[in-house]
């Protein structure tokens, strides 16, 4: 029989403000992350902090924003009215305060109702706040979100506005770093919602002209196939158009706010576009050759917007308004109106979208019986779990929507190394895809491929991609290969999978490539697994150059003891990026097209790399032996 555990008034406790959000960290700020995902706890960090100034901006106040993060040290200074002195404390280590209450002021903020600065605070090891206003300037200083310092008042020559300091607290951010491709996105997307702002980032300045259009033309890989749509109203803004690509691609904003994971607002336009083009053609295309290849993004501001998490990332507002029009007449009448005029206006666009949308429909009729045996074919596989090693949660079902952002699939190839990840996995969150031998190269292939090829059609249904992002089960795609020639070609023609046929995963931040050590160096009392040579250095320094070293040259000879430590808390992940300077298709060809000049110098320089890391490590190992 169990103990019987007492339970009395000494049970009972309560936390302060700082504590509660140091021990629940991810009830604030959502997963912690080492900076390598664009929503890792970090960049949250920043973004409270910003969108304190932005909303300055919105109500008419400064049109600049100086940010700089060096060495690890974040500062924002906005140029707005600045805190007001007597409640500079209040408003930064005092949960429920702030003036986003006062819907008359911030009728439509985007910051957390009194938290986002608050969890700033507490998650940093230290903070410093500054509010300059008419000539006087209060400052004050904390340590994990402790007050250390409070200034009296100070004369100042300074421009009005807000400063703010932090460093992240590496007791709760262990292993982090800013990545700039992270800041500068996040910063942009700001420039783009609110036309006329400037944002400078380590010197470099931001600034968008004309909102949702610059966007997509940052966006668009190659050219679209007709000129952007861009149209706005009061609290609506749309641009949109379609490309070369496969699937939908879309970027929504809710009060400056980018909803990661859509909503009603993103699914609003969805459905919208589809009806008002099948009304202005006057034909029933189906909704999916309507937006197959669609490149969009709209923005809406909404009065006391209700979000499914904490971190904002889905909108969940069945009204643009609390008791007023619904999302879907809000916006499914602004596409109505200014939609069909648009494409009655220019009637070029509308001849190339309608040539278009028949294209996919002609590309989706071919396809439709090979697409069936393709199913078929999937689930008699799945039945009999041949590849698939599935977890309890998925992406989207709504059971448990923190912890499904943490739902990962690893594909990787051969037995031993699925068989080690299987075993040291997380049931809860963690699938296990298993390839058979190397992947087709898919460089120049139609879609059809993806449904006649084995491997390929059942990873599409593992993912549960075929019909869009919407049904996709997992947040993250892992590619987790061997860290030799055989495993970086694998992981080389798993990608250029991905951006042939779903650049969207990759676009929407889901495809990774996982980090192994390289190395393992123990002695008696300590063990350090090390990701690069830097690292072996570092550890032979602190155990001692009698320390055994083991070099990993497959997954499968790390066991699923060891392998545990490599995808939990502290796993490290690669995302896999898509810029301006490094398009799709640019990455295709350099990849997986002709052999080039260029590809074969990267892959030897690589393959050199390699083997003079061994070379210099055997080198070493045999000197230690000798002395």
């Amino acid at each position: 029989m169990a103990a019987e555990t007492n339970y009395t008034e000494d049970n009972i406790r309560s936390l302060d403000w700082k504590e509660h959000i140091r021990l629940r960290p991810g009830m604030y700020i959502g997963k912690l992350g080492n900076g390598n995902s664009f929503d890792d706890g970090i960049y949250i960090l920043v973004k409270e902090v910003l969108d304190n100034c932005i909303d300055e901006f919105v109500m008419g106040h400064g049109k600049k924003i100086e940010v700089k993060i060096k060495d690890g040290i974040v500062s924002v200074r906005d140029f707005g009215r600045g805190i007001p002195l007597g409640k500079v404390i209040d408003c930064v280590s005092r949960i429920n305060t702030g003036a986003k209450y006062d819907t008359k002021a911030f009728k439509k903020s985007v910051g957390l109702n009194g938290v986002g600065t608050k969890a700033v605070n507490a998650l940093s090891s230290n903070f410093k706040v500054e509010s300059v206003r008419e000539g006087k300037m209060k400052r004050a200083l904390f340590n994990q979100g402790e007050l250390v310092e409070d200034n009296d008042l100070l004369d100042t020559e300074a421009r009005n506005g807000t400063y703010v300091e932090f460093i992240p607290d590496e007791t709760i951010f262990r292993n982090y770093s800013f990545r700039t491709e992270h800041i500068e996105r996040l910063i942009l997307n700001y420039c783009y919602l609110n036309t006329g702002l400037s944002i400078w980032f380590n010197g470099n300045r931001y600034y968008s002209e004309n909102g949702l259009y610059d966007l997509l033309q940052e966006k668009m890989d190659g050219e679209p196939l007709y000129p952007i749509i861009h149209l706005k109203a009061d609290d609506i803004e749309v641009a949109f158009t379609h490309g070369s690509s496969y699937g939908e691609e879309y970027y929504s904003f809710v009060n400056g706010q980018h909803t990661t994971q859509g909503g009603t607002h993103q699914g609003a336009f969805r459905e919208a576009v589809a009806k008002t083009i099948r009304d202005f053609y006057g034909k029933n295309y189906e909704a999916v050759d309507i937006r197959s290849s669609i490149v969009a993004a709209i923005s809406v501001k909404v009065i006391e917007p209700v979000f499914e998490s904490q971190t904002k990332t889905k909108l969940g507002s069945q009204e643009i308004e609390p008791g007023g029009k619904s999302m879907r007449a809000f916006v499914g009448d602004f596409l109505k109106e200014h939609l069909d005029n648009f494409l009655h206006r220019n009637p070029t666009v509308a001849e190339e979208l309608e040539k278009k949308i028949r294209r996919s429909e002609k590309e989706r009729k071919e396809l439709a019986g090979i697409r069936k045996l393709a199913r078929d074919r999937a689930k008699k596989a799945n039945l009999h779990n041949k590849k698939l090693r599935d977890c309890r949660l998925h992406f989207n079902d709504g059971k448990d929507p923190e912890r499904e952002k943490e739902t990962t699939l690893f594909i990787t190839e051969g037995d031993s190394a699925s068989g080690s990840i299987t075993k040291s996995r997380d049931v809860n969150t963690q699938a296990v895809f298993s390839l058979k031998g190397k992947p087709l190269n898919t460089f120049g292939l139609t879609k059809r491929i993806v449904y006649e090829n084995e491997e390929f059609n059942l990873i599409q249904a593992a993912l549960n991609i075929e019909d869009g992002m919407d049904g996709l089960r997992y947040n993250k795609i892992v590619i987790a290969t061997d860290a030799d020639v055989d495993g970086m070609h694998i992981r080389l023609l798993l990608i250029t999978f991905f951006l042939q046929f779903f650049p969207d995963v990759v676009k929407n931040d889901h495809l990774y490539v996982l980090q192994t050590p390289l190395f393992r160096v123990r002695n008696k009392k300590e063990t350090i697994y090390c990701y690069s040579e830097e690292e072996r250095r570092e550890a032979l320094k602190k155990l001692g150059k009698t320390a055994e070293i083991t070099r990993f040259k497959g997954l499968g000879e790390i066991s699923p003891d060891e392998f545990k430590h490599f995808i939990g808390e502290d796993i490290r992940i690669d995302p896999v990026v898509i810029t301006k300077d490094n398009p799709i298709q640019d990455m295709l060809s350099f990849y997986m097209g002709k052999n080039t000049p260029d590809r074969q110098e990267f892959i030897i320089e690589n393959l050199r790399v390699e083997k003079d890391l061994v070379e210099e490590i055997e080198a070493e190992l045999e000197e230690t032996t000798q002395a």
